[in-house]
């Protein structure tokens, strides 16, 4: 990992535009077990192998959006079945449909667990807003909003970049630039003076390929290697590493 003296000062940038699940809330530990019950239902009922595993989450699913993070794993697997359309019911047997039966079971979850954020991401906002940094979220995920009211986090927020806008928007899913680009032109910052903090593989490269000046990897289990390979200009363990 980075030595703290080492780090970037986030107050000196224009913005500081963050990924939720897994950066601010440990919502991709929900997520997680949500895509890993499914599955496992899924791949038992249509005999699918191997099994899935968690490292399927991270290469395939994690920080994409839903329907994307479907038809890639089942990809790996050699299995292709029909697109289907996003109101497709959850029992229905299309990517939207089986997308849809994991968000029944993330929200479930979320429903009778609730969820906390990070307590050093908290303090890092505390730091940024007390300096007037703007900041933003950027979420491949259509329960953004719901996670962030659930965290006590919305009104923190002026721009929540989603699974929802990304959607109605036509924006392709991380690792494309896309989600990272406008959200930083929704939040009226200039990429190349702003910072991206993420998790994921998909959401450094994305905001890699956006032109942020620092793209701030954040180690929850994909590797700080795999981080930096994926073009993190810095790894940590946990934004309080930003906080004196």
């Amino acid at each position: 990992m980075t030595e703290t003296a080492d780090l970037p000062d986030l107050t000196t940038f224009d913005g500081v535009l963050f990924d939720l699940d897994g950066v601010l809330t440990p919502t991709a530990e929900v997520h997680m077990r949500a895509w890993k019950e499914m599955f496992d239902d899924l791949f038992a009922a249509w005999k699918i192998e191997p099994a899935y595993t968690d490292r399927d989450y991270f290469e395939y699913v994690d920080g994409k959006k839903r329907y994307d993070g479907v038809a890639s794993l089942l990809r790996s697997r050699d299995v292709e079945v029909p697109w289907g359309e996003p109101s497709d019911d959850p029992s229905e047997d299309t990517v939207c449909g089986v997308g849809n039966r994991k968000n029944a079971v993330f929200s479930r979850i979320l429903r009778a667990e609730g969820i906390a954020p990070y307590p050093g991401s908290v303090a890092l906002l505390d730091v940024l807003q007390a300096a007037g940094i703007p900041v933003a979220v950027v979420s491949s995920s259509k329960n953004a909003v719901e996670v962030l009211e659930a965290a006590g986090l919305r009104e923190r927020f002026p721009v929540v970049m989603d699974g929802v806008i990304a959607e109605r928007d036509h924006l392709a899913s991380k690792p494309a630039p896309d989600v990272f680009a406008e959200a930083a032109r929704l939040l009226g910052v200039d990429p190349a003076r702003s910072v991206a903090v993420e998790d994921a593989l998909s959401g450094v490269q994305s905001a890699v390929a956006a032109g942020y000046g620092v793209v701030v990897g954040v180690d929850r289990g994909v590797g700080a290697d795999d981080l930096r390979g994926a073009g993190a200009s810095v790894v940590v363990d946990d934004l309080a590493a930003f906080v004196d």
